[in-house]
């Protein structure tokens, strides 16, 4: 028996429509107007961290609200609402985000609680703990961890437990009675691990700075350059300062202050020859300063005052830059501190650190004297 096709069809269930039908452009109509209309839409694009707070935004689809730096997967803006508050959004049904966490407090303040604890954690410690249990402290992966506490710090985990012993130790050898208490006391295993450090952390041997400097003897003269007034100090180690400045009297005062109790004496004939040679290399930089510095700084400040020394002549960076190529990019403040600290104008060239737009910026000389060195370094 044979069966018509058009039999078959009729068994089918039909579909049966309540009401009248909605086209798409009436469903869209509904929904409202698509969020790239509004202002607000480019800086959840852009993933802005600075409109964070300022207003979320919320996915039908998903039926979460997030923070506009969210970082998960692009939504339709045709499913996209705005909301001034979390209030806001939590009121018309939307739940928060598991990625941006808009009912907790920003990432970086999570971040900045976080490295702070392991800080504390560090700095409690009698011997420095180990990164596997600072990582598992803060809920974080090993690289994770270490990332976030360099971004945060400028420093690594091991580096910062140096410092903060290097600062223990410090403040030992002023208040205990013996070298080897202080050392010990400090966090570290061994003298000889400190004496193989000491000058790097202390700029001198631990009995020198126990007697607070006193037998360092410094080196100094003041002479004048196509930038005013000039200071040039040397230690032992190398050139230790380069003030610049209007009144001789003012840079001798500074260099005291930095130096309390070292043995300031005025320089020598063979001393007038280096004192040249920094003068020479302000008025032609092309020449270079071939010469030792004693560059004391903290570990950070020491980074970044190396990375200052590679930019090339006749060129400039910016504080951001800097703190990338250290390995912190969210320092660009604590870069800029650091070149404020700069004891060696011009050797140390943080007048080559410009502001984001090109335009310069604080220069602890002054800034028209940054503009003269980069127009002379320009010039070379």
């Amino acid at each position: 028996m044979r069966f018509n096709s058009k039999r078959r069809s009729v068994l089918r269930p039909r579909r049966v429509h309540i009401g009248p039908m909605k086209t798409a452009r009436a469903a869209r109509a509904e929904a409202g107007p698509s969020a790239d209309q509004d202002p607000r839409w480019a800086a959840v694009v852009a993933r802005d961290p600075r409109a964070d707070g300022i207003f979320y935004y919320s996915v039908r689809t998903t039926g979460v609200y997030c923070r506009p730096s969210c970082g998960s997967r692009r939504a339709n803006p045709r499913n996209v609402r705005f909301h001034r508050t979390r209030s806001e959004a939590e009121h018309a049904g939307f739940r928060p985000c598991r990625r941006c966490r808009p009912d907790q407090p920003p990432i970086e303040k999570r971040r900045a609680a976080m490295v702070a604890d392991a800080c504390r954690a560090i700095e409690a410690a009698e011997s420095t703990p180990d990164l596997a249990s600072l990582a598992r402290r803060a809920g974080l992966s090993l690289h994770h961890f270490h990332r976030t506490f360099k971004a945060v710090t400028g420093l690594t985990p091991r580096a910062y437990a140096d410092a903060h012993r290097a600062r223990r130790v410090r403040q030992g050898l002023r208040t205990r009675s013996t070298v080897t208490e202080a050392i010990y006391e400090a966090g570290f295993s061994s003298g000889g691990r400190f004496y193989a450090q000491s000058d790097r952390i202390l700029g001198m041997t631990p009995s020198d700075y126990r007697a607070g400097g006193s037998r360092a003897e410094i080196r100094f003269a003041v002479g004048e350059c196509s930038l005013g007034s000039i200071l040039v100090a040397r230690s032992a180690k190398g050139v230790c300062a380069i003030l610049l400045g209007d009144d001789p009297a003012a840079l001798v005062r500074e260099l005291q202050d930095r130096f309390p109790r070292a043995v300031l004496r005025g320089g020598d004939a063979a001393f007038e020859e280096t004192v040249a040679r920094v003068v020479g290399f302000v008025d032609a930089p092309a020449l270079g300063l071939d010469l030792p510095l004693d560059v004391r700084g903290t570990a950070f400040q020491q980074r970044v005052w190396r990375a200052l020394r590679e930019i090339p002549t006749g060129a400039t960076a910016t504080y951001s830059e800097i703190a990338a190529r250290i390995g912190a990019p969210g320092s660009a403040r604590a870069v800029a501190q650091a070149c404020a600290a700069n004891p060696l104008a011009v050797a140390i060239p943080c007048h080559r650190v410009v502001r984001q737009d090109g335009e310069l910026s604080g220069y602890r000389w002054g800034i028209e004297r940054k503009r003269t060195l980069l127009r002379k370094e320009g010039a070379a």
